[in-house]
């Protein structure tokens, strides 16, 4: 990874959940648990939680107030997205500019490890996108960038035109990928990451809560809060991943969480992102680091998910 120091642990905190499923003293334990438990890296985005109200910034603040706290900044690799806050949603120069600036303010930070761009803009060319990203890195608030929901032909063209032209290149792919979400991950984006030596860190790694391992028949979405947000992957090929990750969960003697993150990690993404509301969800995700999946396990995993790959 060009630019970015090695994570301690194979996994990268979801920030999402800052400011509004977790409150501050919650978000404040889950973060102290994480550094504690050897994680550094944590992702967030400035429209993190404009679902809410519209405002957005919600999970910058609070990671901000918690820098301040523990006056531990220098301990973490931190990542940002920027391009999906209204009134900067687009990849305009002086927008992504404008939206770095106030991302900075509510992180109380001067720079970002890693700056995202959350959106591609087709108004804008990927050669302007290029120099935009590259002039924040020369700037000095941005240390390495990273694109994310691409279209594999526009990320190609991101990566094609910053190697020629000197620029700096994107170090890191942020797109979805997990046991029930397969064939974009490993037909396109692995393989360009590959080529041009990027880092991946997948998003929605435990689909939303479904591969958690509590979702195993339709009646148990009924009532749930979340059920809207995994309904999409209720099917019965669905139900039959999870049947076999949790069968594997049990053999091991882990939590059902562990195993789709470890299964990401022996496919060669480099670090899963995964998120907790509160302290208890986390041992759960930072096991999957020390998980070693056998190669029959792995195929197992490959077969009962076959259908989306």
């Amino acid at each position: 990874m060009p630019g970015i120091k090695n994570p301690e642990l194979r996994l990268v905190l979801g920030g999402n959940t800052f400011g509004w499923t977790s409150d501050r003293e919650t978000s404040f334990a889950v973060l102290d648990d994480f550094l504690a438990a050897g994680g550094t890296h944590i992702d967030t985005a400035d429209m993190y939680a404009a679902w809410i109200d519209e405002k957005g910034g919600h999970s910058e603040t609070v990671l901000g107030e918690w820098f301040q706290a523990r006056g531990n900044r220098e301990r973490v690799v931190l990542a940002t997205k920027v391009g999906g806050l209204k009134p900067y949603d687009n990849q305009r120069r002086e927008s992504v500019q404008a939206a770095l600036e106030d991302a900075l303010r509510r992180l109380q930070t001067d720079y970002v490890d890693i700056l995202y761009s959350h959106y591609d803009d087709e108004n804008v060319s990927i050669a302007e996108q290029a120099k935009t990203y590259d002039e924040l890195v020369r700037s000095g608030k941005v240390r390495a960038i990273g694109l994310s929901n691409y279209s594999p032909e526009r990320m190609r063209e991101f990566f094609a035109y910053a190697t020629e032209h000197g620029l700096t290149v994107p170090a890191v792919i942020q797109t979805q990928y997990n046991l029930v979400h397969r064939r974009d991950f490993e037909q396109t984006f692995q393989l360009l990451a590959e080529e041009y030596g990027a880092a991946t860190f997948p998003y929605f790694a435990l689909a939303s809560g479904f591969l958690t391992g509590k979702y195993r028949t339709p009646e148990d979405l009924e009532g749930r809060d979340r059920a809207g947000f995994v309904e999409g992957y209720a099917t019965p090929p669905g139900f039959g991943v999870v049947d076999k990750l949790v069968e594997i969960a049990e053999q091991r003697g882990v939590e059902p969480a562990s195993v789709p993150l470890a299964w990401q990690l022996a496919k060669g993404a480099s670090a899963p992102i995964a998120s907790a509301s509160k302290p208890e969800q986390l041992p759960a995700l930072t096991a999957a680091a020390g998980l070693s999946l056998t190669d029959v396990e792995v195929a197992t995993l490959d077969d009962a998910s076959s259908v989306y790959a």
